[in-house]
């Protein structure tokens, strides 16, 4: 197994973001008379693209429709950054530590459904300046998740084979956009995430600190 290249989703698997996305969601929906149950948000937030959120919402608001994405994604964005504000630290730290390791080993990138302006942001968040090669947001690629398309694009822009990159993911549409461009990839399973259905991936984990490359290795000559 040759692996050179490391690719990273960012809500929920770097930083624990997404539920507060689904709140921030629901506060702009209730802010404008278009109330929206909570299963409901869920399921339009977790694991998706900015493009295909706004495509959702739109679609079951018509009257929002005339708010166009990024000034949506502004609106949101303040209400994420207030919820953001009242809680605590939303690194997730044994991931981020992961990814500043493996950036010794190989280039690692993020690709997120996300604005990239979020992503960046989440990058000096993460202080990861230096080790993040660059980062695909929602405005990068399409379609989104499960698409491979930005696993795609990235392996691409890297000048790398598909086949030797590992991507970390948390979402079935992220597993799902993974294993479709032909690429390794370890899904985390933190305690009281969204349920999401992560067979697919080559190896699940409660806590991204029990992976190294050694333990992958073995865990796919016994599993693979």
């Amino acid at each position: 197994m040759t692996l050179d290249a490391f690719i990273f989703d960012l809500d929920g698997t770097l930083v624990d973001t997404e539920q507060l996305w689904a709140e921030a969601l629901s506060a702009y929906l209730t802010r404008h008379q278009c109330p929206c149950d909570k299963e409901s948000v869920l399921r339009m937030v977790y694991g998706r693209s900015w493009t295909d959120i706004y495509r959702d919402v739109t679609a079951r608001f018509p009257a929002l429709s005339a708010t166009p994405p990024h000034l949506m994604a502004n609106g949101l964005r303040d209400d994420y950054l207030r919820l953001r504000g009242q809680g605590d630290s939303v690194i997730i730290h044994t991931s981020a530590a992961l990814l500043k390791t493996l950036a010794r080993h190989g280039p690692v990138i993020i690709v997120s459904g996300s604005p990239r302006a979020d992503v960046e942001e989440a990058v000096r968040l993460l202080d990861a300046m230096d080790a993040v090669r660059f980062v695909l947001g929602a405005e990068d690629y399409s379609p989104g998740k499960p698409s491979p398309a930005g696993f795609l694009l990235g392996a691409r822009r890297l000048g790398v084979n598909p086949a030797n990159c590992l991507v970390f993911e948390d979402s079935h549409a992220g597993v799902a956009a993974a294993k479709g461009a032909g690429m390794w990839c370890v899904a985390l399973n933190r305690p009281y995430a969204h349920p999401q259905d992560l067979s697919e991936a080559d190896w699940v984990l409660s806590d991204l600190s029990g992976f190294s490359l050694s333990a992958f290795k073995r865990h796919m000559d016994t599993h693979g």
